[in-house]
């Protein structure tokens, strides 16, 4: 079990567990109050749809899953917490899913390409493309987002060059964050927000580094991150 401030999450029925990863995600994807629905696609444990119903008052989250033990274990941490009557949770390949639009879709994706799966199935499925290649992916998204909907998703750095590649078919950069682990270490993730109207002042690009040293985490990761963490 995973402790938040306002919320916990069970994670033993999961391949993918609580990362850094999801928690950038969850905490620095822009919610509007006009926001009314959202999708969580690869919701694995529930943790980005449980962060997004945390920063709203409204909106309803949809946790999306093609594997059914995450989808059940995500239920369970939805209804453990003080927003389980907004989460919805569906398994679904989201290449078959069709319940938009949505306001704002996240995802935390697989991202290996061509590397040597993983014996366990369903890490495999959670961290490889096979089961989701980005071009499925932002498919998907083209299909499900609101005319003025925002997508955001986390990758690896040079995944996320590719990636940014592929979607300019049809959405627009709107904001990158490059994540540095170190203030001396190259970017680990990019953290990205598309969507479908160009804007002259955009895109906005920032970098955010997590530590100086171990556990001596920035002013600005905590303050990313303080209304989740309990250590913060």
């Amino acid at each position: 079990m995973f402790r938040f401030k306002q919320f916990s999450v069970g994670q033993d029925r999961c391949a993918m567990k609580v990362g850094t990863d999801g928690v950038l995600l969850g905490a620095w994807t822009p919610v509007r109050d006009a926001d009314r629905r959202g999708l969580d696609v690869g919701t694995g444990t529930g943790l980005i749809a449980l962060m997004l119903a945390q920063r709203t008052t409204a909106a309803r989250i949809t946790a999306l899953d093609v594997d059914p033990d995450c989808v059940g274990q995500a239920r369970e941490n939805a209804n453990a917490s003080p927003w389980g009557h907004r989460i919805g949770t569906v398994c679904s390949p989201v290449q078959e899913f069709g319940d938009g639009p949505f306001d704002l879709i996240v995802s935390n994706p697989p991202f290996y390409d061509n590397s040597l799966p993983s014996p366990d199935a369903a890490r495999t499925t959670a961290r490889h493309t096979a089961s989701l290649p980005f071009v499925d992916l932002l498919d998907a998204v083209d299909r499900l987002l609101a005319p003025d909907g925002r997508f955001a998703v986390i990758l690896p750095a040079e995944e996320a060059r590719r990636f940014r590649m592929l979607a300019a078919r049809s959405l627009w950069l709107t904001a990158r964050t490059d994540v540095r682990t170190t203030p001396h270490s190259g970017v680990r993730r990019s953290l990205m927000l598309f969507g479908r109207q160009p804007s002259e002042c955009f895109p906005q690009t920032a970098v955010l580094t997590v530590q100086t040293a171990p556990e001596c985490f920035t002013p600005e990761y905590r303050a990313l991150t303080s209304d989740f963490y309990l250590k913060f």
